[in-house]
């Protein structure tokens, strides 16, 4: 007699439930590039999804009270000027959020408390670099200000944002860069690439060390660092099925696991929860969600459930842990994009009967405070995240958030292609200096203006004199020839002889 043995696992019961069409978002219309991006952005704070919009790219950005059907005329954050392809929260300022288009610019904007009032066409920074479009934006998980961004230049760059400098450019890539991931401590770097390879790089020098097949098949891979330091990958086989694999570094080339999961076309889009060791798997163009559960037992990714839709999805958005209703024992929520102008918000949980705070399934998350600033990790640090509890609710850190400022004028391009570093935003000391210059010279120009009105005053005196002495001259002329005139003897006549004379 043989029975089956159920796995043990507190997730093996997590649940999906579709909000109301009201407690939604409606009417968004939502991009129709074909560009393999998520086209959405969630955290505590706000939405933000890539929407059509007539002579450039934009973006809508919601806070999360705003449900319902959202008006046509609702403004937008819209100063690219060609499409935009992807977009990304500042993991540790909420207000902060970075665009990257097909105009090649990366931008970075603030978001005021309550979202926007009119249309928000003026960034915090440029960062201009690139020289094809950029498809890839990522903040880096512990440093501030760090971003990294992709183009279909092949090149990957690494900004500090409170500067506009690129710390790091990285070219190893002979294709488009597909993804990109963080490992636990930001100390490395996973991307995958067009020419089917995926590769373990320093993120501070730019050096491969270590690179395999990611997937045979041709279409878009996907690539993600677990908490563990293993390696989940998505992607196609050669006879286009879709599969994921589990790998661990230093063996890249020989996968823990390999599964094949359907025949479909859609980009899959692995989303990893380093809470729960939950990985979602939601392909562009399905109307599933799956979701698995990374182990050390065999077979290690274990199938967990599927959460079904009516209708395809052309984006999704993910909510960081700590946005997430701890008394509902929500363990993840999602925001999925359809055709027909939705945002709908899907939220996960685990049936518990008891209503304490439930510590299995909420250990201390990611927080928004950095680990590091931009200075100490370029300069070779390295930090985990910080984490806080949700015992109570999330709480946003007690130390007030900076507006992010540009500190120094942003990198521009030369003819060659190289970046070239501007100058240092004049100091306050610069600035008296030159007010005080300005003040001297203004003084000086006001001296030489009288000097000069005194002179052609002068001028004139002297031609009005010169004028008044030729007219004299003249006067005296005229008398002297009325006077030669009256004095003369008068004329004979020559008929006269000399005796009558």
């Amino acid at each position: 007699m043989s029975f089956r043995v159920v796995r043990s696992s507190k997730f093996r019961h997590v649940y999906g439930t579709a909000l109301k069409r009201e407690q939604c978002y409606d009417n968004i219309r939502v991009s129709k590039s074909s560009w393999d991006s998520t086209f959405c952005a969630v955290n505590p704070k706000f939405l933000a999804i890539i929407v059509e919009s007539a002579g450039g790219g934009a973006f809508i950005v919601l806070p999360h009270n705003k449900v319902g059907r959202i008006a046509a005329d609702h403004p937008l954050v819209g100063g690219h000027k060609g499409p935009v392809l992807d977009i990304a929260w500042c993991p540790h300022n909420d207000n902060v959020i970075a665009s990257g288009s097909e105009d090649c610019v990366v931008k970075v904007w603030q978001i005021p408390d309550g979202g926007i009032s009119r249309t928000l066409t003026e960034p915090v920074v440029d960062l201009i670099y690139h020289q094809r479009r950029v498809g890839l934006v990522l903040w880096h998980p512990t440093a501030l200000n760090v971003l990294l961004t992709s183009g279909s230049d092949n090149q990957v760059a690494i900004w500090n944002v409170g500067t506009g400098e690129v710390l790091v450019h990285i070219d190893c890539h002979p294709d488009i860069v597909y993804s990109a991931s963080w490992n636990w401590d930001g100390s490395q770097l996973l991307t995958t690439c067009k020419d089917k390879k995926m590769r373990i790089i320093n993120p501070r020098t730019g050096v491969v060390e270590e690179e395999a097949v990611c997937h045979e098949g041709s279409k878009a891979t996907r690539a993600v660092y677990l908490k563990s330091g293993l390696i989940f990958t998505t992607g196609f086989s050669k006879i286009s099925e879709r599969q994921y694999s589990l790998r661990a570094p230093e063996h890249l080339t020989e996968p823990i696991v390999m599964v094949e999961l359907d025949t479909s076309n859609g980009v899959m889009f692995p989303i990893y929860d380093p809470d729960t060791n939950l990985v979602y798997l939601c392909g562009k163009g399905d109307s599933v969600i799956r979701y698995f559960e990374i182990t050390a037992e065999p077979p290690f990714v274990h199938y967990i459930n599927t959460f079904q839709t009516p209708d395809p999805q052309r984006g999704i958005g993910w909510m960081p842990k700590r946005g997430c209703d701890v008394s509902s024992c929500e363990i993840a929520r999602f925001y999925r994009l359809n055709n027909s102008g939705l945002c709908q918000v899907i939220s996960m949980t685990v049936p518990r009967k008891s209503e304490l705070f439930q510590e299995d399934l909420y250990p201390d998350t990611i927080g928004d405070t950095n680990a590091l600033t931009a200075d100490e990790w370029i300069g070779g640090r390295d930090a985990e995240p910080l984490l806080v509890s949700l015992r109570s609710g999330y709480v946003p850190s007690s130390a007030p958030k900076s507006e992010l400022r540009l500190t120094k004028k942003t990198n521009v391009l030369d003819k060659k292609g190289k970046a070239s570093q501007n100058t240092e935003v004049l100091s306050g000391d610069i600035v008296k200096e030159f007010k005080e210059e300005i003040r001297k010279l203004k003084a000086m120009i006001v001296k030489h203006e009288n000097r000069i009105r005194a002179l052609e005053e002068f001028v004139r005196e002297q031609k009005n004199d010169q004028n008044a002495e030729l007219e004299n001259k003249e006067e005296k002329e005229q008398k002297l020839d009325i006077l030669s005139t009256q004095q003369a003897p008068p004329n004979l006549p020559s008929d006269l002889g000399p005796d009558e004379v």
